[in-house]
């Protein structure tokens, strides 16, 4: 099947669920699991097929133009995009919409990727959740903390909306996509001011995938997509301030180079954008390749965390490894720890291999990414990689040794 991606949207509930029992998710207790209600239930809007229509909010600005034009390159099912006031318009031959709920009404968009600088970033994620799309792939650095804060808020008191980042490369799913209308997801490109409030329309469409790639979001707009997103059960937003999200030779929403990735057998989840792109390398090159590769952002405030994509990978039968890239800030590391530690046990546990970037960042002091400060003496590299440790990951010292580590481990399994 092939992923149909609007910049802001992913696959219908009914379509993605057929899928999903089709596909990775065979196992009757996983699925009965994921469909309580809440904004846990949205991780399943990160598997992305051939069939996945997605749109792209902002696209008709310079990077969304751009990326989109990659994504349809890559074969991605690029059905429309989102640019207030232009309405009516073409731009790369697809009909450009005022709104996220008309994209979705017109194009049934699956996911959407969002490319709005952080200013309107929150805004446009917000907009997505408000449109209910299933997938928010949110690529923009920098939005405003106060504004994800409101976007948390929003995601958690929803459960039709999973965000994938702020300020993340995006997600892809090698070689299946292709042009296509009724779109599965949305991709967002909409600049920082306005951003939320396209994640907010594609939330409001229902569009079950909404990536956020604009940075710079203001937090106080997030914490409001924050909100919208736990009040519903059909989109899902990856982002924002993150590259995307893809599933080789599949699908590819955001701005990761698609030619790097290979369809394989690891799953990789992280915090930054370029230490993605790192792991999809080493993998590529070592012969294992990817099944699924989500940049959740470097925002405190985003729509997918690492527990999300590790619940998927852990019960993914075609993905037999992990990479997982955190980073100094905050507790998501070791709460992912106590995830793995939980459901990641025994003869058939699989290969987790980590990377912690910010070993000598000083205490107090922002290191890029908003989410990335220790404060408190919280959110330390240390405490990280002990907690990652004690759950049996082996968390390398440098993150040139993450693919060459991961063979060791499933060599010594006898799974390479």
């Amino acid at each position: 099947m092939s992923a149909q991606v609007l910049p802001v949207g992913l696959s219908s509930a009914g379509k993605l669920w057929q899928n999903l029992k089709g596909h990775a998710f065979k196992n009757g207790a996983f699925l009965a699991r994921h469909a309580s209600s809440g904004y846990g239930s949205t991780n399943v809007n990160m598997k992305l097929t051939q069939d996945t229509k997605v749109i792209c909010q902002g696209f008709t600005g310079k990077q969304g133009t751009f990326h989109s034009k990659q994504a349809i390159d890559y074969g991605t099912k690029m059905v429309g995009g989102v640019s207030p006031g232009k309405g009516g318009q073409e731009n790369l031959g697809l009909p450009v919409f005022n709104t996220v709920q008309e994209a979705k009404n017109a194009t049934h968009a699956d996911a959407t990727v969002i490319y709005v600088p952080p200013p309107g970033a929150a805004k446009a994620i917000l907009e997505a959740l408000e449109a209910e799309m299933p997938l928010i792939v949110c690529i923009t650095e920098g939005i405003p903390q106060h504004d994800m804060v409101r976007v948390i808020n929003a995601l958690k008191s929803q459960d039709k909306s999973r965000l994938i980042g702020p300020n993340c490369p995006g997600i892809i799913a090698p070689a299946q996509a292709k042009t296509a209308t009724n779109p599965d997801a949305s991709v967002i490109y909409v600049p920082p001011p306005g951003a939320a409030k396209a994640i907010m329309e594609a939330l409001e469409a229902e569009i079950p995938l909404i990536v956020c790639i604009t940075e710079g979001i203001p937090q106080q707009d997030m914490v409001r997509v924050k909100h919208a997103l736990e009040r519903q059960s059909k989109s899902r937003l990856i982002g924002p301030n993150c590259p995307g999200i893809i599933a080789p030779d599949q699908c590819k929403i955001g701005i990761m180079p698609g030619h790097i990735h290979k369809k394989g057998s690891i799953g990789i989840v992280s915090r930054s954008g370029t230490l993605t792109y790192e792991a999809v390398h080493q993998t590529t090159q070592v012969g294992l390749g990817q099944t699924l590769c989500v940049g959740i952002g470097g925002d405190p405030f985003n729509g997918t965390n690492f527990i999300d994509c590790l619940d998927i990978f852990v019960n993914d039968p075609d993905t037999k490894g992990i990479i997982m890239i955190g980073e100094i800030g905050g507790e998501a590391e070791e709460r992912a720890a106590e995830f793995l530690a939980q459901n990641n046990t025994g003869p058939n546990a699989k290969p987790v291999v980590s990377f912690i970037a910010g070993v000598t960042a000083p205490p107090g002091r922002r290191m890029g990414h908003a989410g990335a400060i220790i404060s408190g003496g919280k959110g330390t590299a240390q405490s990280k990689i002990e907690a990652l440790e004690k759950a049996n990951v082996a968390v390398t010292a440098s993150p040139a040794q993450m693919g060459t580590k991961l063979v060791e481990l499933m060599k010594s399994k006898g799974m390479a």
